[in-house]
């Protein structure tokens, strides 16, 4: 991973924020924050790549911060990785269903959670990746799809008449209709009868 990754922390002790940002602010940009509103506020005015979320906080709880940001279609794949002293099998169960990707119990070992950050990383880096790719190809095939249909096309001089009735050359109509970059060459038929054209025109000369 090339890209220096942006990590928001949220969490009501100070102490607990001081410790994040120690441990990983040499390879991430850290955002912290002590309150859930405030995270929230945060995350509008700068779309952290991961967030780390304390679960119990005295204005609004971590898993209802969660349930805000999975409701949002801006930051909804954003991964939520929920630190936290609730360690029981259902406050787990219960941040995973509202779209935590992984919740470890504190304390904090940082070598563990160094390794799960960078993991849930490199996944999104190849969602991300992922979700680009189907985006450039939903844009070419509507790109080929405005080329579908019955095209008028002359019989003689090839032109193409658009839905103005204007009749275009070819090339203009594929160029407004298209992404298509031409360059110009000559096939072996058409070279064949460009020769005949030359040679006869020497002839008459001679």
């Amino acid at each position: 991973m090339d890209k220096r990754y942006r990590i928001l922390t949220v969490d009501d002790e100070p102490v607990n924020i001081h410790l994040i940002k120690s441990a990983l602010r040499e390879e991430y940009d850290i955002l912290s924050s002590l309150s859930g509103h405030d995270a929230i506020d945060l995350l509008e005015k700068h779309k952290p790549d991961l967030i780390l979320l304390d679960v119990v906080m005295p204005d609004i709880t971590g898993f209802e911060v969660c349930k805000i940001i999975k409701a949002d279609e801006r930051f909804a794949d954003i991964p939520v990785i929920f630190l936290t002293a609730m360690g029981t099998n259902d406050a787990e169960l219960q941040g995973l269903e509202l779209g935590g990707i992984d919740y470890i119990a504190k304390p904090v070992k940082i070598a563990l959670l160094k390794l799960r950050i960078r993991n849930h990383l490199a996944l999104k880096e190849q969602r991300d990746l992922l979700k680009q790719k189907n985006e450039d190809l939903e844009a070419a095939l509507t790109r080929i799809k405005r080329l579908e249909g019955i095209i008028l096309i002359c019989s003689y001089c090839k032109k193409i008449r658009d839905d103005k009735s204007t009749w275009n050359r070819l090339e203009q109509y594929i160029a407004d209709h298209s992404e298509a970059v031409f360059s110009h060459g000559m096939c072996p038929e058409c070279a064949v009868e460009q020769m005949k054209v030359i040679d006869n025109m020497f002839a008459k000369k001679c």
